[in-house]
C-alpha cells in the first residue's frame, strides 16, 4: 500500500544507521534518493549500489550539514537533475559526551551547529522548492532525549528538543501551501552512534530491560515509521511527533 513512485527524495545522512535504511526503503518503494555524506564514499557507493539494483535512481553528495553553503550545494545539486525536491529527510546527527560545568564550547558548538544548524539550512533551501510545487513532506529525526532529557548529554537533548519545536512551528507555517512537517523520535537504536556504548554486555542488557518490548531495534524499525510519515497513507499528518522506542518513553 505504501508506495513513493515518482518522487525524489533527499535523506541527510544516508550512509548509514537510520539514514541507510530508510534510503533502501524509499527506494522499495519507488522513491529515486539523493543522500550526503561526510566520512565514508564507500558506505555511500554501497547505498548508491543498492538503490540502483532496485532500479531506482541515486545521487550522492560528500557534505557537511553543520556548513551552510555544503547543504546548498546538495540541494540545489538534486534539483538541478531531478527538478524537484519531494521529500527531506533531516537525519544527520551526533551524539557526544558532556557535563555540565566541564563541557567545552566547541563540544555544545558541534552538536547544535550538525543537530540543528544543519537541518534549518536543508529546510531553509528546500522549502522555496516545494512552495513552487504546491506540496512536499519534512521529516526530521529527534530523540526521546527531547523529551525527557539525557544526564551528560544536555546538548545533544538540546539540540534534539529544539527540532521538535521546530517540525511544529513550520507545520503550522508550510501547511498552506501543502507542505507536511513530521518529527520521528528513535529511542535506543542498535547503529554505529551506539556501537562503543553497546560493546559494554551489561550496559547492553540494561538497556534492552529497561524498553517494555525488551528489545532494541536495527535502523530498519526507524525507518518504517520515516516512510509512512513521508507517503500518502500520513496526508493528514503534519505537526506530529511520532515516538519510536519500545515504549520506553510514553507520551500523552
Amino acid at each position: 500500500m505504501i508506495h513513493l513512485k515518482g518522487k525524489k527524495a533527499l535523506i541527510t545522512g544516508g550512509s548509514r544507521g537510520i539514514g541507510r535504511a530508510a534510503a533502501l526503503l524509499f527506494a522499495q518503494a519507488g522513491s529515486d534518493v539523493a543522500l550526503n555524506f561526510l566520512s565514508s564514499k564507500k558506505d555511500a557507493e554501497n547505498v548508491r549500489s543498492e538503490i540502483e539494483k532496485a532500479g531506482r535512481e541515486c545521487m550522492i553528495f560528500k557534505a557537511d550539514v553543520s556548513k551552510k553553503a555544503e547543504v546548498e550545494a546538495v540541494v540545489k545539486g538534486m534539483v538541478g537533475k531531478w527538478g524537484k525536491i519531494d521529500i527531506l529527510v533531516n537525519n544527520a546527527g551526533i551524539w557526544t559526551y558532556g557535563e555540565m560545568g566541564s563541557m567545552p564550547e566547541d563540544v555544545w558548538a558541534e552538536t547544535m551547529n550538525i543537530n540543528l544548524d544543519g537541518v534549518f539550512y536543508a529546510c531553509n533551501v528546500a522549502v522555496p522548492f516545494m512552495k513552487e510545487k504546491g506540496q512536499g513532506c519534512i521529516i526530521n529525526v529527534s530523540s526521546t532525549a527531547a523529551i525527557r532529557g539525557e544526564a551528560f548529554h544536555s546538548h545533544y537533548a538540546a539540540s534534539k528538543g529544539a527540532l521538535v519545536s521546530l517540525t511544529k512551528s513550520l507545520a503550522s507555517e508550510l501547511g498552506p501551501y501543502g507542505i507536511r512537517v513530521n518529527c520521528v523520535a528513535p529511542g535506543w537504536v542498535d547503529t554505529d552512534m551506539c556501537a562503543e556504548v553497546f560493546s559494554d554486555p551489561g550496559f547492553r542488557r540494561q538497556v534492552q530491560e529497561s524498553i517494555p518490548l525488551r528489545r532494541i531495534p536495527p535502523p530498519e524499525d526507524i525507518a518504517g515509521p520515516i516512510l509512512f510519515l513521508a507517503s500518502d497513507l500520513a496526508r493528514h499528518i503534519t505537526g506530529e511527533v511520532l515516538n519510536v522506542n519500545g515504549g520506553s518513553v510514553l507520551c500523552a
